[in-house]
């Protein structure tokens, strides 16, 4: 007795000791962390503000970022339901804690124990995910979980429970950019909170778990068991009665896409000004009512994404079929819950059989038939519901191919039938070369249970298509500020986030040699008739081996005139001028058009192109040319403002420096349309300026641009690009109101196995063919300075009055070639009856 007397004593000892140094523990901790912690009285003021915003300089709205909705919901306006389903899946003892449950506290411990000092989830009450998502980071780390519990503590004193599950479903992230629960109510949905019925309040309910793993959309068969495990937790506390339950666990998916609709697709740009946003004001960006008015033109914007996506796909099928995106998706809701991965459902199948039962049940209720295919394709409508559309390619499933003709499932239960016609292009893809044997039949390009794209003609028929093995960006700059006024940073922004337009630094091929020769004529050491030999060059590269440049064509031409080398893009040409030049003096001069020398690679490869450049430098130094020489910068914020749609306040505002020809050399400042700007420096003579851009229309006209000539425009000028291999293909060009450049090429660096003149050109010309579709032609006016002399073709010297033939060229007045020598006496070409250019081959 004695024994059992001192055995007990000694355990309420313990217990007493522990839970003493518990205490001190919590009263240590407490002193330790309470000067850093945040004030928790700023949550009793705390606004869910309007989120950013981005426009066209018209005002049409391009893109939304921010958490935080523009009217929260109160408390008194959550549904009874939708409280007790969120406290059955986050924290049924919400109403009876002070903050935090020392039983979850207690899972967390045992946890971070087993995870060597990570804390994985474990523990967090409804008020400690406030305190979390509002005050701390998300850092899963043991001194964060401690300044949680505290700042749990202190909210319970502060606020009361209504206000900390207001606070909570207002701000916690619940999938597809949807931020508290009256913004999931309508992503999914479609429909406000107290619409809801109770299976799709417990299915929003059981998102904050994980947003993305048990999201209806995105996994419709995880989503039906973590709800229904919600609904059965409901039940077992009481929440609701068996006949509620019976008929919310039968219930079948309900959930679809509704997102807002901005009104001009322009995700990269509103890419870009988001993360101008953030640079220049912080978070408070998504939260304090900005709104970010851009350069974009509502008109060209979609011109531009649609010249692009169109292009690209073109490029695609020309090099053949790569295949179903996948294979063998199951029918029916039912049968893909069976192959579904149940990891990360362990807690939720492990309360009761019951469970994975009325899921099953759920998934089965949820069948769906569309007239023309047998059976249940529920399944296929979620996949399709869930698989983004890229541009103008919508995803379908392949119902059934048969002989030359393929039936297709589209997203909305559309049966849509694919002819020949529309399937013949899918040779299989070999290579950027080569393509296999020609398909026989539909079948032999897909099966039935496939994803495929499929692509809406202008005539109202569907064709196969697939997202394309190649990317591209186009950029459209008004050449007289720098104003962007389109940009294209890839085939989709939702395929790939890459911004090619302002990231993608790639070699400038061809495109880059009209700066080489604007130098040599700004230099007036050169003309347009100034004759360079077109012939074998080999050059020290600056290793050991020996570099032999060549004309793509592979043959020389021998003396050739500047005019006909840029025409004709000769690269060896192109190397002796700048090798006569001397590298460093125009690495300097190419430095007035915005390209950062640093960038540019110090030897003779330069001519070439073999600097790497983005698109947008590209642009803006051919805004350079289109403006007759003036260094306009791009940019594309006009201005940003803060506050309500009526009393809207300037934040920001930009002031562009602009060209003015009519401006004397020393103005500085300029008055246009009532606004006054500072005038851009010229770089460039804008006599030689002009010179280049007539040259420039040699391209077009007879040159490797010759395909341009379609938009029946004399006023268009630019320049074709192609790299080594055919890595990537340009194509820059503008007239006196727009300046725009297309590159396509492929993110891996593999070849395109196409010119620029065959996969860029189109793309420009299919925008800028609509852009001025009604324009007048608008060439500018020549300079005093820039006058016509008659050439001998062969030498580019000047032809004297009485020697007849040769050619118009224009010149700088005061760097005028020297006369073509005569080599026959003038009494001899008199008494002969031969006048001509002096030369033998006159007289004889």
């Amino acid at each position: 007795m004695k024994f059992l007397r001192t055995l007990v004593v000694s355990i309420l000892w313990l217990l007493v000791s522990l839970s003493a140094a518990g205490v001190l523990g919590v009263v240590g901790a407490a002193l330790y962390f309470a000067p850093g912690l945040p004030d928790v009285r700023q949550l009793q003021d705390f606004e869910l503000q309007t989120p950013l915003r981005i426009f066209t300089r018209d005002g049409k709205l391009i893109g939304e970022f921010g958490e935080e909705r523009r009217t929260p919901v109160e408390y008194d306006e959550i549904p009874e339901e939708l409280i007790d389903a969120l406290l059955a899946a986050e924290d049924a003892t919400y109403f009876d804690h002070a903050g935090v449950d020392p039983k979850g506290l207690l899972r967390a411990a045992v946890e971070l124990a087993a995870s060597g000092g990570d804390i994985q989830s474990g523990g967090s009450t409804i008020t400690m995910q406030v305190a979390r998502n509002y005050l701390l980071t998300l850092d899963q780390t043991f001194t964060r979980k401690i300044r949680e519990i505290l700042l749990a503590l202190q909210m319970e004193q502060i606020l009361s429970k209504q206000e900390i599950l207001e606070l909570y479903v207002n701000k916690i992230y619940l999938g597809n950019r949807a931020y508290g629960i009256a913004a999931a109510s309508e992503v999914y949905y479609d429909r406000p909170l107290d619409e809801l019925t109770l299976a799709e309040k417990a299915m929003i309910a059981g998102l904050p778990k994980a947003p993305s793993a048990f999201n209806p959309l995105a996994n419709a068969e995880r989503a039906l068991i973590r709800r229904n495990w919600i609904l059965f937790r409901m039940r077992e506390l009481g929440y609701i009665d068996e006949a509620a339950y019976e008929e919310a666990v039968q219930a079948p998916v309900t959930a679809r896409r509704h997102l807002a609709q901005v009104e001009v697709e322009a995700d990269y740009v509103a890419e870009m000004a988001r993360q101008f946003a953030i640079d220049r004001y912080g978070d408070r960006a998504y939260t304090g009512g900005y709104r970010i008015h851009t350069t974009l033109d509502s008109e060209l914007q979609p011109l531009a994404g649609r010249a692009l996506a169109g292009g690209l796909i073109d490029y695609d099928t020309r090099h053949g079929w790569r295949g179903p995106e996948q294979t063998d998706i199951p029918r029916s809701l039912a049968e893909a819950q069976e192959r579904t991965d149940r990891e990360g459902l362990e807690e939720e199948l492990a309360e009761s059989p019951e469970i994975m039962q009325t899921a099953r049940r759920a998934a089965e209720r949820s069948q769906t038939e569309i007239e023309g295919i047998e059976g249940d394709v529920s399944n296929w409508l979620q996949v399709l519901e869930r698989t983004p559309a890229y541009g103008p390619l919508k995803p379908a499933i392949v119902v059934e191919s048969e002989g030359r003709e393929m039936r297709v499932l589209a997203r909305g239960g559309e049966l849509i039938t694919l002819p020949w016609e529309g399937l013949e292009w899918a040779d299989p893809y070999l290579s950027p070369y080569s393509r296999g044997t020609p398909p026989n039949s539909a079948d032999d390009i897909a099966t039935r249970g496939s994803l495929v794209r499929i692509l809406e003609d202008e005539d109202g028929s569907w064709r196969l298509s697939q997202r394309p093995g190649a990317e591209g960006s186009l950029v459209v700059m008004d050449p007289d500020n720098g104003a962007i006024l389109a940009l294209q940073g890839g085939f989709d922004f939702d395929a790939s986030k890459f911004n090619r337009a302002t990231q993608a630094r790639r070699q400038a091929g061809s495109i880059f040699k009209p700066f080489v020769y604007l130098a040599a004529l700004d230099s007036g050491e050169m003309n347009p008739a100034s004759v360079v030999n077109d012939a074998p060059v080999v050059l020290q590269d600056g290793s050991n081996e020996l570099w032999r440049p060549a004309n793509s064509s592979g043959d020389f031409l021998g003396p050739t005139r500047l005019r006909v080398a840029l025409a004709r893009s000769r690269n060896l040409v192109t190397i002796r001028v700048l090798q006569s030049l001397g590298l460093e003096r125009t690495i300097a001069f190419l430095e007035g058009f915005g390209l950062d020398p640093d960038q540019l690679p110090r030897g003779l490869s330069l001519a070439l192109g073999s600097a790497s450049l983005t698109p947008l430098e590209m642009t803006n130094a051919y805004a350079v040319l289109a403006n007759g020489g003036f260094q306009v910068s791009p940019w594309f914020i006009d201005r940003v403002t803060r506050g309500g749609d009526d009393d809207d306040s300037v934040v920001d505002e930009a002031s562009p420096r602009v060209a003015c020809r009519d401006c004397s050399e020393d103005q500085m400042m300029v008055e246009i349309d009532g606004e006054t700007y500072e005038v851009a420096p010229r770089v460039a003579d804008p006599a030689a300026v002009y010179i280049l851009r007539d040259m420039l229309r040699d391209v077009v006209e007879r040159g490797t641009a010759r395909r341009a000539l379609a938009l029946k425009r004399g006023d268009i000028v630019g320049k074709t690009g192609t790299t080594n291999d055919q890595r990537d293909a340009w194509f820059a060009g503008f007239n006196s109101d727009l300046v725009a450049t297309t590159w396509v090429g492929k993110d891996n660096n593999e070849s395109t196995a196409e010119y620029g003149s065959q996969v860029a050109l189109p793309i420009w010309m299919d925008f800028m063919g609509q852009a001025l579709e009604g324009e007048p032609e608008r060439w500018p006016e020549r300079p005093a300075d820039v006058v016509s002399e008659r050439v001998d073709p062969d030498t580019g010297r000047r032809l004297r009055e009485d020697q007849g033939g040769g050619i118009e060229e224009l010149f700088m007045a005061d760097h005028l070639p020297g006369f073509q020598p005569r080599r026959v006496e003038q009494e001899v070409e008199r008494e002969s009856g031969s006048q001509g250019t002096g030369a033998y081959e006159a007289i004889f």
